[in-house]
């Protein structure tokens, strides 16, 4: 049971047990083991998206395979919260004050990552590579203690808009929009982007996650007569209503977001002849599409599939996203050398230049210094070709800035 009020009642025998459990987690992490916690959906409305951890739990165990970091061993330690961020906050207490890891890494979603922000701030715990690209979570001087990992959300809408500006300035456009602050915030920026020619968009409809009148919805954005049609959600609502236009004979010009461009579990769920033409915005490489079967990093990938995740599918986007996110918290702990600190591993975090993960697409690097804390500020423009993605255009710099009033 939860007690409302313990802090309201701290005593010397809670502040020397304060002081313990810090004792307890530096030296977690300084004799054989490095301890990281992790929450993630792994039920629940959002449960595709647990590949991502369990992705990021058999790169772990590949590299525990190798003889670890430095001599020491990955114990990663990950909870299902089940989409809801009040588990998530119990779950990341847990883990901090039970299992006693020594920072958090990689939790998925934006409420989770919020509701648990100012505890690990507070306890100057690093929240690490959070799942989200809300900006809200990359904001270095507010919280020194929590780093972002994808592009930002709102950027992201903003390049959507930009591409409608330049290629269908008179176009009219429907959106629809996953009604949670990640679709929300992803309308937005397309908001903010389109400018005077939010005059052009006719319908714009929020659906739940668990929504069951999508063809509705799609049956009434297709009366409308627009010529472009947006969606922002996740891959599974985006391969039924890719679906579903074909099936009213509906064909606009498609954009869906870069969660939902993924060709094993959207485009061709859709229907490849279907989704042909769909537009998005990428800044890693689809293990679905053939176009990386000879480049070295998805050999590496595949590889890694084979021998230590061995799942129904190779080809799942959100399990990639898990190994890049992986893959560069180990080249941070790496250059944290014995120094394993929670200072030193913020450090290192905010210290990576021209780094590139081994699967981002070709020119995408990351960087981040103390006052930039987003890693990825790159993104591309590809349009799926009914077999592949076709990148088009220049890398594209986000816009975001930390610290921007809203």
């Amino acid at each position: 049971m939860r007690v409302v009020g313990r802090m309201l009642f701290v005593s010397m025998i809670a502040l020397a047990s304060l002081g313990a459990m810090s004792q307890r987690s530096e030296q977690s992490a300084s004799d054989n083991e490095i301890r990281i916690g992790n929450v993630m959906p792994y039920s629940g409305p959002l449960s595709e998206f647990g590949a991502i951890g369990e992705a990021e739990a058999a790169y772990f165990d590949m590299i525990n395979a190798r003889g670890g970091i430095n001599g020491r061993k990955i114990r990663f330690i990950t909870r299902d919260d089940n989409s809801d961020p009040a588990a998530a906050t119990e779950l990341t207490r847990n883990l901090i004050e039970k299992d006693d890891v020594h920072f958090m890494f990689g939790s998925f979603g934006t409420p989770g990552n919020l509701a648990t922000r100012w505890y690990l701030n507070e306890k100057k715990i690093p929240q690490l590579f959070v799942a989200s690209g809300d900006e809200e979570l990359s904001q270095a001087k507010a919280f020194p203690w929590t780093m972002g990992w994808q592009p930002s959300f709102r950027s992201e809408g903003r390049i959507y808009a930009n591409y409608i500006q330049a290629y269908y300035p008179r176009k009219k456009i429907v959106v629809l929009w996953q009604n949670d602050q990640f679709g929300r915030v992803l309308y937005k920026g397309i908001q903010e982007g389109l400018g005077d020619l939010n005059r052009n968009v006719l319908v714009d409809i929020a659906f739940d996650i668990t929504d069951e009148h999508l063809e509705g919805h799609v049956s009434i954005l297709k009366r409308a007569g627009a010529d472009i049609f947006v969606f922002l959600g996740v891959p599974s609502t985006a391969s039924k209503v890719i679906k579903l236009a074909a099936s009213l004979n509906w064909h606009p010009v498609i954009i869906v977001n870069d969660a939902s461009a993924s060709i094993a579990n959207a485009m061709a769920p859709a229907g490849l002849e279907n989704s042909a033409g769909v537009i998005s915005a990428a800044f890693l490489k689809d293990p679905s599409d053939p176009a990386w079967k000879d480049d070295a990093g998805m050999k590496d990938w595949f590889t890694f599939m084979d021998r230590y995740h061995q799942v129904e599918s190779t080809n799942s986007s959100a399990a990639l996203y898990g190994y890049a996110a992986a893959e560069a918290l180990t080249q941070v702990l790496k250059r944290c050398g014995d120094d394993l600190s929670r200072e030193n591993i913020m450090r290192q975090a905010a210290s990576l230049r021209d780094y590139k993960p081994s699967v981002a697409l070709p020119n995408i690097r990351i960087s981040t210094s103390p006052d930039s804390y987003l890693p990825f500020k790159q993104m591309r423009l590809v349009q799926f070709d009914g077999r592949s993605w076709q990148p088009f255009g220049d890398v594209i710099e986000t816009a975001f800035t930390e610290g921007a009033k809203r």
